[in-house]
Protein backbone atom coordinates (compact mmCIF):
# COMPACT_ATOMS: atom_id res chain seq x y z
CA UNK A 1 0.00 0.00 0.00
CA UNK A 2 1.44 3.34 -1.12
CA UNK A 3 0.88 5.85 1.92
CA UNK A 4 1.44 10.14 0.97
CA UNK A 5 1.53 11.61 4.43
CA UNK A 6 0.30 10.89 7.42
CA UNK A 7 -3.47 9.02 6.98
CA UNK A 8 -6.04 9.64 9.44
CA UNK A 9 -8.79 7.55 10.03
CA UNK A 10 -12.28 7.66 12.30
CA UNK A 11 -11.54 5.77 15.87
CA UNK A 12 -15.04 3.52 14.42
CA UNK A 13 -13.00 2.19 11.37
CA UNK A 14 -9.82 1.20 13.22
CA UNK A 15 -10.03 -2.08 12.13
CA UNK A 16 -10.29 -1.32 8.25
CA UNK A 17 -8.39 -1.32 5.51
CA UNK A 18 -7.44 2.38 4.27
CA UNK A 19 -6.93 2.90 1.06
CA UNK A 20 -5.69 6.41 0.15
CA UNK A 21 -8.07 8.02 -2.94
CA UNK A 22 -7.22 11.11 -2.18
CA UNK A 23 -4.36 13.16 -1.09
CA UNK A 24 -4.98 15.71 1.53
CA UNK A 25 -8.24 18.09 1.95
CA UNK A 26 -9.27 20.06 -0.70
CA UNK A 27 -10.18 22.81 1.93
CA UNK A 28 -8.03 22.56 4.01
CA UNK A 29 -8.32 26.17 5.91
CA UNK A 30 -10.24 24.91 8.78
CA UNK A 31 -8.51 27.43 11.79
CA UNK A 32 -8.20 24.14 14.25
CA UNK A 33 -7.10 21.68 12.03
CA UNK A 34 -3.57 20.10 11.35
CA UNK A 35 -4.82 17.14 9.58
CA UNK A 36 -3.30 17.99 6.17
CA UNK A 37 -0.36 20.83 6.84
CA UNK A 38 2.23 20.36 4.32
CA UNK A 39 -0.25 18.28 1.64
CA UNK A 40 -0.97 19.59 -1.34
CA UNK A 41 -4.57 18.35 -2.55
CA UNK A 42 -5.12 15.70 -5.50
CA UNK A 43 -6.99 12.91 -6.43
CA UNK A 44 -5.28 9.87 -6.88
CA UNK A 45 -5.60 8.34 -10.97
CA UNK A 46 -7.74 5.28 -10.95
CA UNK A 47 -4.24 3.06 -11.88
CA UNK A 48 -2.75 3.97 -8.45
CA UNK A 49 -5.88 3.43 -6.53
CA UNK A 50 -6.04 -0.08 -8.31
CA UNK A 51 -2.36 -1.07 -7.69
CA UNK A 52 -3.50 -0.75 -4.15
CA UNK A 53 -6.61 -2.65 -4.66
CA UNK A 54 -4.73 -5.59 -6.44
CA UNK A 55 -1.48 -5.93 -3.30
CA UNK A 56 -4.42 -6.95 -1.02
CA UNK A 57 -6.91 -8.50 -2.61
CA UNK A 58 -5.20 -11.71 -1.84
CA UNK A 59 -6.24 -11.22 1.83
CA UNK A 60 -9.94 -10.21 0.26
CA UNK A 61 -11.15 -12.62 2.99
CA UNK A 62 -10.13 -11.35 5.69
CA UNK A 63 -10.94 -7.89 5.11
CA UNK A 64 -14.75 -7.35 6.36
CA UNK A 65 -14.41 -2.78 6.08
CA UNK A 66 -12.67 -0.28 3.95
CA UNK A 67 -12.02 3.43 4.88
CA UNK A 68 -11.71 5.76 1.39
CA UNK A 69 -8.71 8.72 2.94
CA UNK A 70 -8.19 11.28 3.13
CA UNK A 71 -9.93 14.38 4.08
CA UNK A 72 -12.53 14.51 1.79
CA UNK A 73 -13.21 11.60 -0.91
CA UNK A 74 -16.26 12.00 -1.63
CA UNK A 75 -15.46 14.84 -3.67
CA UNK A 76 -14.52 12.15 -6.32
CA UNK A 77 -16.02 12.25 -9.47
CA UNK A 78 -19.17 10.20 -9.82
CA UNK A 79 -18.11 7.42 -12.03
CA UNK A 80 -14.66 7.39 -11.08
CA UNK A 81 -15.83 6.88 -7.36
CA UNK A 82 -18.28 3.97 -8.57
CA UNK A 83 -15.38 2.45 -10.40
CA UNK A 84 -13.44 1.93 -7.16
CA UNK A 85 -15.93 0.81 -5.33
CA UNK A 86 -16.83 -1.44 -8.24
CA UNK A 87 -13.17 -2.78 -8.20
CA UNK A 88 -13.22 -3.38 -4.31
CA UNK A 89 -16.39 -5.36 -4.41
CA UNK A 90 -14.98 -7.11 -7.68
CA UNK A 91 -11.50 -8.15 -5.93
CA UNK A 92 -12.15 -8.11 -1.62
CA UNK A 93 -14.88 -11.16 -2.04
CA UNK A 94 -15.08 -10.38 2.27
CA UNK A 95 -15.64 -6.76 2.10
CA UNK A 96 -19.02 -5.75 4.37
CA UNK A 97 -18.97 -2.39 4.05
CA UNK A 98 -16.81 0.99 2.99
CA UNK A 99 -16.69 4.28 4.89
CA UNK A 100 -15.93 7.70 3.83
CA UNK A 101 -15.55 11.23 4.78
CA UNK A 102 -17.37 14.06 3.65
CA UNK A 103 -17.80 17.95 3.95
CA UNK A 104 -21.54 19.44 3.73
CA UNK A 105 -20.64 21.47 0.32
CA UNK A 106 -19.56 17.46 -1.55
CA UNK A 107 -22.52 15.91 -0.12
CA UNK A 108 -24.80 18.77 -1.87
CA UNK A 109 -22.93 18.47 -4.93
CA UNK A 110 -24.16 14.92 -5.01
CA UNK A 111 -28.14 14.33 -6.08
CA UNK A 112 -30.15 11.87 -4.20
CA UNK A 113 -30.17 9.12 -6.70
CA UNK A 114 -26.01 9.74 -6.83
CA UNK A 115 -25.92 8.97 -3.19
CA UNK A 116 -28.18 6.17 -3.81
CA UNK A 117 -25.96 4.90 -6.57
CA UNK A 118 -23.10 4.95 -4.49
CA UNK A 119 -24.98 3.05 -1.29
CA UNK A 120 -26.19 0.57 -3.59
CA UNK A 121 -22.39 -0.09 -4.72
CA UNK A 122 -21.04 -0.38 -1.27
CA UNK A 123 -20.64 2.93 0.29
CA UNK A 124 -22.24 2.51 3.73
CA UNK A 125 -20.86 5.31 6.00
CA UNK A 126 -20.37 8.85 5.86
CA UNK A 127 -18.77 10.96 8.21
CA UNK A 128 -19.36 14.36 8.53
CA UNK A 129 -17.62 17.18 10.30
CA UNK A 130 -20.08 19.21 12.15
CA UNK A 131 -17.80 20.49 14.69
CA UNK A 132 -20.40 23.27 16.29
CA UNK A 133 -24.19 24.11 15.99
CA UNK A 134 -23.09 27.56 16.95
CA UNK A 135 -22.99 30.02 14.07
CA UNK A 136 -20.54 32.13 15.57
CA UNK A 137 -17.99 29.56 16.09
CA UNK A 138 -18.48 27.58 12.57
CA UNK A 139 -17.54 31.58 11.44
CA UNK A 140 -14.33 31.76 13.50
CA UNK A 141 -12.78 28.32 12.89
CA UNK A 142 -14.18 28.99 8.85
CA UNK A 143 -15.89 26.18 8.22
CA UNK A 144 -16.84 25.92 4.92
CA UNK A 145 -20.37 25.03 5.35
CA UNK A 146 -23.33 26.83 7.20
CA UNK A 147 -25.61 25.38 9.85
CA UNK A 148 -28.62 24.79 7.11
CA UNK A 149 -26.24 23.39 4.50
CA UNK A 150 -24.96 20.81 7.35
CA UNK A 151 -28.61 19.82 8.41
CA UNK A 152 -29.52 19.56 4.59
CA UNK A 153 -26.42 17.26 4.06
CA UNK A 154 -27.57 15.15 6.84
CA UNK A 155 -30.73 14.66 5.80
CA UNK A 156 -29.66 13.70 2.05
CA UNK A 157 -27.24 11.13 3.30
CA UNK A 158 -30.31 9.82 5.52
CA UNK A 159 -32.50 9.43 2.82
CA UNK A 160 -29.93 7.71 0.74
CA UNK A 161 -29.63 5.24 2.99
CA UNK A 162 -26.68 5.26 3.93
CA UNK A 163 -25.49 5.31 7.81
CA UNK A 164 -24.29 8.87 9.05
CA UNK A 165 -21.64 9.57 11.77
CA UNK A 166 -21.23 13.44 12.60
CA UNK A 167 -18.33 14.36 14.84
CA UNK A 168 -18.60 17.44 17.11
CA UNK A 169 -15.85 19.20 18.82
CA UNK A 170 -15.55 20.20 22.96
CA UNK A 171 -14.13 23.28 23.65
CA UNK A 172 -14.36 25.51 20.14
CA UNK A 173 -16.37 27.85 21.60
CA UNK A 174 -13.87 28.84 24.69
CA UNK A 175 -14.58 29.36 28.15
CA UNK A 176 -16.93 32.75 26.90
CA UNK A 177 -18.81 30.98 24.24
CA UNK A 178 -19.01 27.32 25.77
CA UNK A 179 -22.30 26.98 26.98
CA UNK A 180 -23.96 28.82 23.62
CA UNK A 181 -22.02 26.03 21.84
CA UNK A 182 -22.59 23.34 23.38
CA UNK A 183 -26.36 23.95 22.97
CA UNK A 184 -26.56 24.99 19.82
CA UNK A 185 -24.72 21.76 18.32
CA UNK A 186 -26.88 19.69 20.71
CA UNK A 187 -29.73 21.24 18.91
CA UNK A 188 -28.82 21.15 15.43
CA UNK A 189 -27.42 17.40 16.26
CA UNK A 190 -31.33 16.89 16.69
CA UNK A 191 -32.18 18.20 13.52
CA UNK A 192 -29.77 15.96 11.98
CA UNK A 193 -30.83 13.01 13.34
CA UNK A 194 -27.12 10.71 12.67
CA UNK A 195 -27.19 7.20 13.17
CA UNK A 196 -23.82 8.05 15.05
CA UNK A 197 -22.16 11.07 16.76
CA UNK A 198 -18.77 10.95 17.52
CA UNK A 199 -17.75 14.01 20.41
CA UNK A 200 -14.02 14.57 19.89
CA UNK A 201 -12.51 17.06 22.36
CA UNK A 202 -10.25 20.26 20.99
CA UNK A 203 -6.33 19.50 21.07
CA UNK A 204 -3.90 22.51 19.80
CA UNK A 205 -2.00 21.22 16.89
CA UNK A 206 1.19 23.59 16.77
CA UNK A 207 0.83 25.85 13.41
CA UNK A 208 -2.64 25.58 13.14
CA UNK A 209 -4.70 30.04 13.37
CA UNK A 210 -6.26 28.28 16.17
CA UNK A 211 -2.76 28.11 18.41
CA UNK A 212 -2.23 31.46 17.96
CA UNK A 213 -5.77 32.57 19.30
CA UNK A 214 -4.39 30.58 21.86
CA UNK A 215 -1.15 32.56 22.55
CA UNK A 216 -2.83 35.52 22.20
CA UNK A 217 -5.93 35.13 24.91
CA UNK A 218 -8.30 35.87 22.00
CA UNK A 219 -9.44 32.01 22.88
CA UNK A 220 -9.24 30.84 26.37
CA UNK A 221 -9.70 26.24 26.42
CA UNK A 222 -12.06 25.18 29.41
CA UNK A 223 -10.89 23.04 32.03
CA UNK A 224 -11.02 19.51 31.61
CA UNK A 225 -14.12 19.71 33.79
CA UNK A 226 -15.34 22.80 31.94
CA UNK A 227 -15.55 20.33 28.56
CA UNK A 228 -16.89 17.85 30.49
CA UNK A 229 -20.22 20.20 31.01
CA UNK A 230 -20.50 20.85 27.61
CA UNK A 231 -20.80 17.78 27.45
CA UNK A 232 -23.47 17.09 29.42
CA UNK A 233 -25.34 20.57 27.97
CA UNK A 234 -24.57 18.55 24.48
CA UNK A 235 -26.21 15.60 25.54
CA UNK A 236 -28.93 17.03 27.47
CA UNK A 237 -29.94 19.10 24.15
CA UNK A 238 -29.51 15.89 21.89
CA UNK A 239 -32.75 14.31 21.02
CA UNK A 240 -32.19 11.60 18.68
CA UNK A 241 -34.61 8.76 16.71
CA UNK A 242 -32.19 6.71 17.15
CA UNK A 243 -28.26 7.46 17.90
CA UNK A 244 -24.92 5.73 19.17
CA UNK A 245 -23.45 8.82 20.77
CA UNK A 246 -19.76 8.20 22.11
CA UNK A 247 -17.05 10.32 23.53
CA UNK A 248 -14.64 7.84 23.51
CA UNK A 249 -12.19 9.31 21.39
CA UNK A 250 -8.27 9.35 22.67
CA UNK A 251 -8.62 13.51 23.22
CA UNK A 252 -11.38 12.82 25.57
CA UNK A 253 -11.54 13.47 29.57
CA UNK A 254 -14.17 11.21 29.81
CA UNK A 255 -14.89 8.07 27.70
CA UNK A 256 -18.28 7.36 27.09
CA UNK A 257 -20.67 5.21 24.83
CA UNK A 258 -24.17 5.92 24.82
CA UNK A 259 -27.35 4.41 22.75
CA UNK A 260 -30.05 7.37 22.64
CA UNK A 261 -32.70 7.70 23.47
CA UNK A 262 -32.39 5.18 25.55
CA UNK A 263 -29.88 5.09 27.60
CA UNK A 264 -29.59 9.35 27.63
CA UNK A 265 -30.88 9.69 31.56
CA UNK A 266 -28.72 7.16 32.83
CA UNK A 267 -25.44 8.71 30.96
CA UNK A 268 -26.30 12.21 32.12
CA UNK A 269 -26.71 11.22 35.50
CA UNK A 270 -22.92 9.43 35.54
CA UNK A 271 -21.55 12.78 34.11
CA UNK A 272 -23.17 14.86 36.61
CA UNK A 273 -21.56 12.59 39.50
CA UNK A 274 -18.61 12.97 37.95
CA UNK A 275 -18.98 16.45 38.07
CA UNK A 276 -20.00 16.68 41.12
CA UNK A 277 -17.00 14.78 42.43
CA UNK A 278 -14.58 16.50 40.43
CA UNK A 279 -11.97 13.92 40.69
CA UNK A 280 -9.32 14.28 38.44
CA UNK A 281 -8.28 10.62 39.00
CA UNK A 282 -11.82 9.84 37.44
CA UNK A 283 -10.63 11.63 33.91
CA UNK A 284 -8.17 9.89 31.08
CA UNK A 285 -4.61 11.22 32.24
CA UNK A 286 -3.46 14.32 29.91
CA UNK A 287 -0.61 12.34 28.62
CA UNK A 288 -2.50 9.71 27.62
CA UNK A 289 -4.91 12.24 25.50
CA UNK A 290 -3.72 12.32 21.57
CA UNK A 291 -5.26 12.77 18.17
Amino acid sequence: MKYEGMIYRPPSEADSLILQVTVGCSYNRCTFCGAFQGKSFRIKGFEEVKEDIDEVSPYGAEVRRVFLADGDALIIPQEELLRILGYLKEKIEGLERVGIYANARDILRKEPVELRALREAGLGMIYLGLESGNREVLKRIKKNASIDQMIQAARRVKESGIALSVTVILGLGGVEGSKAHAEDTGKVLSEMDPDYVGALSLMIVPGTPIEKEIETGRLVLPTPFGLIEELEIMIQNCHFTDCFFASNHASNYLALRVRMPKEKEEVLKKIREVLKRKDPALLRPEHFRAL
